[in-house]
């Protein structure tokens, strides 16, 4: 059992709770926007949570902080998704703190929209080794390490179906994404474990607004037949149905949860 100097060495940030023992989930990319609504769902549910983040450590303690406070049990390790040692050692920590890992969310995404002709070599590698290798490498390791009666939640995104000009690239990965989530839930036959996926269309992060105008953020937002963006809040609470009982016969599939966009 690592000890608290030991954990606070290999970024962890962990704080004490009187819960009693529960089911566990890893968020990856938690520590803002949707990842971080996810974990705050999650831990309100009653799963201890690990915040996961690659950079964002502040960030990442204040989501434990705000978690613990409402009675919660969470702790932020980080780890570069794209990094397969690093995801190793995200379910060796948890495991070592929580006991187990029962459920994954894998949120953790790059976006930087551009035409495919302008998309230098860079940006493919980075986009491509976050959102398509960060998710094999997760999927790959809950295969063995995810408890019976687990949950697997990927993210896509509903911009596949919009098909917009300068998406190429990250709605390629995340089409690789469905189609991992659909062949992972077969090939986990037999250990009552589900894998399916969110496809949010546009949503108030930051992740959604950095490098647009205010214009193009407005057009959106009035695209979808509800006519506003969708809040983290809401695809948190999908990704609470899904990681919840309710959802045991909802296996291999993709949720489009965007207003009515697409």
């Amino acid at each position: 059992m690592a000890t608290k100097k030991a954990r606070a060495a290999a970024g962890w940030v962990v704080m004490k709770t009187n819960q009693p023992a529960s089911k566990v989930a890893i968020v990856t990319g938690s520590s803002r926007g949707i990842g971080a609504a996810i974990a705050r769902q999650l831990a309100a549910d009653g799963f201890k949570v690990i915040v996961n983040y690659a950079g964002r450590v502040a960030d990442a303690e204040s989501v434990v902080k705000a978690i613990t406070e409402a009675g919660g049990a969470a702790a932020a390790i980080q780890a570069d998704v794209s990094n397969v040692a690093e995801v190793a050692a995200l379910f060796d920590r948890t495991e070592t703190l929580f006991g187990g890992v029962d459920v994954v969310v894998n949120n953790a995404g790059i976006m930087q929209t551009m035409p495919l002709a302008n998309t230098d070599d860079a940006l493919f590698d980075r986009t491509v080794a976050v959102n398509l290798k960060g998710t094999f490498n997760t999927l790959r390791a809950a295969s063995k390490r995810l408890r019976p009666d687990g949950r697997i939640i990927n993210f896509s995104t509903s911009a596949i179906g919009l098909a917009l000009p300068g998406y190429a690239l990250y709605c390629a990965t995340k089409s690789a994404v469905e189609t991992m989530t659909n062949i992972f839930a077969k090939e986990l036959r037999g250990r009552n474990i589900t894998v399916n996926a969110i496809a949010p269309g546009p949503t108030a992060t930051d992740l959604f607004t950095d490098g647009k105008t205010e214009e193009q953020i407005a057009h959106l937002a009035k695209m979808p037949p509800l006519e506003r963006l969708g809040e983290p809040e809401d695809i948190a609470k999908v990704a609470s149905f899904l990681a919840g009982p309710d959802a045991g016969w909802v296996n291999g599939q993709t949720l489009r949860a965007n207003g009515g966009i697409v």
